[in-house]
């Protein structure tokens, strides 16, 4: 969630800023609803120093034997006048927070404008494979090596399932086992988290409400909470302190979770889209981290580099590419794929995206961190990064972000 008090200082800025992901801002509404809490709090502060005078006053002339009767009317009034006042001020600062929560994150300043097109190549590793005429392509070697079975997955759960089987499965699983003890060995704590979340997770992440409808909810009965499965660990990991203000002493916390994922969203019918490369359950490690915001910027690169080196070790020829405002999670200020050629399909796809969010999912989460000697606790600033090869060979994009 943006910060109020940016948008009330320089608007004609921060739209300036949000232009780069959005085709159109306006913060009319937004301000005036600013003003409008303003001035009915100060109006509500005022009556109530009014109250505390009255309650005083009418407590001497009761200890005096004075009538208060008056004093006591006065009182009344002026507690319909606040209880009125106090539902204008929840009114508006409900219908604030709402819009608030709508808003994107502000880019980066180094994040191109625009849609996929003016996304970025950073860096390459590695030589690309030479195109072969008779390439086969990742789904047909699959079926011929027994590695996953598709049919018997789309049998199970329908389209966008599939089920390893014998090396494929045991690829699968010493892939992620890879990942994990490379993490685990460097510090990062190792979390398993729940799989089934409450909305205020998906709320913090900027997931919801804007795009509840990519996760898969759970049925509820009566008073029971609502659910959804989990998209990413980062949902579940960025929840942990959740309303929480830390130590400083405490930062930063390096943490990554291997969980399985779960998404509405599916692969198209293009070839490099089928298999397992979009579907709606794939196995993932997240890396994580929370730390203050001038330890951000160090942060970001050590996760774009552990992502790097991974691929590296694997031997796999990379590029590593900013993408522009419209094609990163707009909770996101700032983001890294890593995109892998696959030559069977003469194209890239991404295995593993880190990003920034600065304070904008700390804000959502009410996370904080408090300095010593200071009174003011300050927003956390979060950034995460899938941890590797995802196991659907690559991460379709981001589960995307109001």
């Amino acid at each position: 969630m943006l910060d109020i008090n940016l948008i009330r200082k320089d608007p004609d800025k921060v739209t300036s800023a949000l232009l780069k992901r959005m085709d159109h801002v306006d913060f009319s509404e937004i301000l005036e609803l600013d003003r409008s809490y303003r001035t009915l709090l100060t109006a509500v502060d005022a009556e109530r120093a009014k109250r505390n005078e009255l309650s005083r006053a009418t407590g001497k002339a009761r200890a005096i034997g004075k009538d208060s009767s008056e004093l006591e009317a006065l009182a009344s009034a002026v507690n319909d006048k606040i209880a009125q006042l106090e539902l204008g001020l929840s009114s508006a600062d409900n219908r604030l927070e709402e819009l608030l929560a709508q808003l994107p994150n502000i880019p980066d300043e180094r994040v191109p404008p625009g849609g996929k097109e003016n996304n970025q190549v950073i860096k390459v590793w590695g030589n690309k494979p030479e195109p072969l005429s008779n390439a086969i392509d990742h789904v047909a070697i699959c079926r011929r090596l027994g590695l996953i079975d598709y049919d018997r997955g789309t049998k199970l759960g329908g389209s966008g399932f599939w089920i390893y089987t014998g090396l494929g499965a045991a690829l699968e699983w010493a892939l992620l086992d890879y990942f994990c003890r490379e993490h685990f060995k460097d510090g990062y704590q190792f979390m398993l988290t729940p799989h089934l979340l409450t909305y205020e997770c998906g709320f913090a992440a900027g997931q919801f409400p804007k795009f509840e409808d990519d996760v898969f909810h759970l049925r509820t009965d009566g008073n029971e909470r609502e659910r959804f499965l989990l998209p990413t660990a980062e949902t579940a990991i960025l929840n942990i302190y959740r309303d929480e203000t830390l130590d400083v002493d405490q930062l930063p916390i390096k943490c990554f979770a291997y969980s399985p994922c779960y998404r509405r969203e599916s692969g198209s019918y293009r070839t490099e889209e089928r298999g397992t490369i979009r579907g709606h359950q794939f196995n993932k490690v997240e890396m994580f981290q929370f730390v203050t915001p001038e330890e951000a910027e160090t942060a970001l690169q050590e996760l774009i580099r552990r992502a790097e080196k991974l691929m590296e070790d694997l031997g796999l020829h990379y590029r590593t590419t900013m993408l522009a405002a419209k094609d990163a999670s707009s909770a996101m200020a700032l983001t890294y794929d890593i995109e892998v050629w696959i030559p069977s399909i003469n194209t890239y796809k991404e295995v593993s995206s880190v990003s920034w969010a600065r304070d904008y999912q700390a804000r959502r989460a009410n996370m904080r961190f408090r300095r010593k000697g200071k009174k003011q606790a300050e927003y956390i600033h979060t950034l995460n990064g899938s941890a590797g090869f995802e196991s659907r060979y690559c991460e379709s994009k981001p589960i995307r972000s109001s």
